[in-house]
């Protein structure tokens, strides 16, 4: 398999050369030259963890041939669902009436994240080890891919981790998440700022090729194609369980490489009937899959702190798509777009994806009382994402017969504040997350500027590793 960019001027690389790229040297994000179509394996389904390892490893295997040997991939995927703590890595809860909630937070750091980087971490150190190379990864997060991502390389030793994330703005839990962990190659710089401001800081320092290439720089959050490979996986999971056919999916969305993911299995087969982007009051998807136009505005902190964004990186890769893959008008179409703020589509063009995908804004209020409803009628505990994943399901069901999964993206224990203020008690803490509080915390606070962050980023990547 060949990976191209979204904006058609950087080399053509392979798997290994694009794991460690991230970010297009173009400034796009790479994506395969073509769509592999799912095997007859495949599209059997495994439920189990075993199973869920050999699925992943059979819709996987595509984007990665000639990589690796198959034998040593396969054991990689065992080794990374192996330290999930459910049975069956994403399991599907029934909620009643078609609904259903699949639950991908029983990972290390209890978020979805965990799905793809465990693995992802894996692959780093397999092809740098292979190559006798060090990488400083530099991220953004708006709260659990920094946990996740740093989870996924500490105390390796062919990697340095700088991990960015806006001061203020994401919860406690996921904090302490990222600045306890007590490991010499792990960084955490909080910044006085959105997290837009934070992951434009992260593209500015890709976008130096002198520096970049000076410090080694790679990246694992969603920008990396890896990330979006290996979360196609549950979406396969679940779209061939028996009984669950021609489903709809009803994904809390920030960054949007999470449905974009679904949009993948979609493009190798999966008989998937629409996705429903699920915004908070950070509305701009909603008014992209609703008018096809979008414009930038404030970022707002809401209750669901991982959703608040307005430039959503992953949109590229779907843009390209419909763009009929025109690299050079899709670059074309994102410049403009961050020089002026707005963008329009093709009325054309948002006529089809309206037929596929339904955009919904859901605000505190409705969040709060989602949680409460589901947690009177089951007893069951959602996160905010989740709750707003759950309450834009509800609301724009094609009928009451539709069957829609709902990703539950975190514990409820990582947002125990407004779950709280949502049904009257604090969600169960999971050992994990209980011992967060008694430990300190290792954090650089800069303010919103380039010259400062690379500063710091090139102080980290000289340390030395091993």
């Amino acid at each position: 398999m060949k990976y191209i960019s979204t904006r058609g001027r950087a080399p053509v690389l392979d798997f290994s050369d694009v794991l460690l790229a991230g970010l297009a040297a173009d400034g796009g994000l790479y994506v395969p030259e073509r769509w592999p179509v799912l095997s007859p394996e495949a599209l059997s389904g495994c439920p189990g963890r075993g199973e869920y390892a050999d699925l992943a490893s059979e819709v996987m295997w595509p984007f990665v041939d000639g990589a690796y040997p198959r034998a040593r991939f396969d054991e990689l995927v065992r080794e990374a669902y192996a330290v999930f703590a459910h049975p069956e890595v994403t399991p599907l809860v029934e909620l009643g009436d078609g609904l259903w909630l699949m639950e991908l937070f029983h990972g290390p750091t209890l978020a979805f994240k965990d799905v793809a980087l465990q693995l992802v971490g894996r692959l780093f150190d397999e092809e740098l080890t292979r190559r006798r190379e060090q990488v400083t990864i530099v991220g953004a997060t708006s709260g659990d891919t920094g946990s996740a991502a740093i989870e996924a390389v500490r105390d390796r030793e062919n990697i340095q981790i700088v991990i960015l994330h806006p001061h203020g703005r994401i919860s406690e839990v996921q904090r302490r998440q990222m600045t306890t962990v007590d490991s010499a190659n792990v960084h955490n710089v909080a910044i006085e700022g959105t997290f837009d401001d934070c992951q434009d800081l992260v593209k500015a320092m890709f976008a130096d090729p002198a520096f970049r290439a000076e410090q080694r720089l790679s990246a694992v959050n969603s920008i990396n194609w890896a990330r979006v490979m290996a979360q196609t996986v549950y979406y396969v999971a679940a779209a061939t369980r028996p009984g669950l056919e021609r489903l709809s999916f009803s994904v809390p969305t920030g960054n949007f490489g999470n449905v974009l993911a679904g949009h993948v299995a979609r493009q190798m087969g999966l008989a998937i009937d629409r996705f429903i982007v699920a915004s908070n009051r950070n509305d701009i998807l909603t008014q992209f899959f609703t008018t096809g136009s979008m414009a930038i505005t404030e970022v707002h902190p809401t209750l669901s702190p991982s959703m608040d964004i307005q430039v959503s990186s992953n949109l590229e890769r779907l843009l390209f798509e419909l763009l009929e893959r025109d690299g050079i008008r899709t670059a074309e179409t994102l410049e403009d777009f961050r020089q002026t703020g707005e963008m329009q589509i093709e009325s054309r063009i948002s006529a089809d994806l309206h037929r596929e995908w339904s955009g919904v804004r859901v605000d505190d209020a409705e969040t709060t009382s989602t949680i409460a409803d589901l947690y009177r009628e089951t007893g069951m505990i959602i996160d905010p994402h989740t709750a707003v994943g759950l309450a834009a399901a509800r609301r724009c069901r094609r009928g009451s017969n539709e069957p829609i999964v709902v990703l539950a993206t975190a514990h409820p224990a990582k947002f125990g504040a407004a779950v709280e203020a949502a049904i009257g008690t604090q969600p169960p803490m999971p050992p994990a997350l209980a011992e967060l509080a008694e430990r300190p915390e290792r954090c650089e606070r800069l303010p919103n500027n380039l010259a400062a962050v690379k500063a710091y980023v090139a102080k980290c990547s000289s340390i030395p590793l091993g």
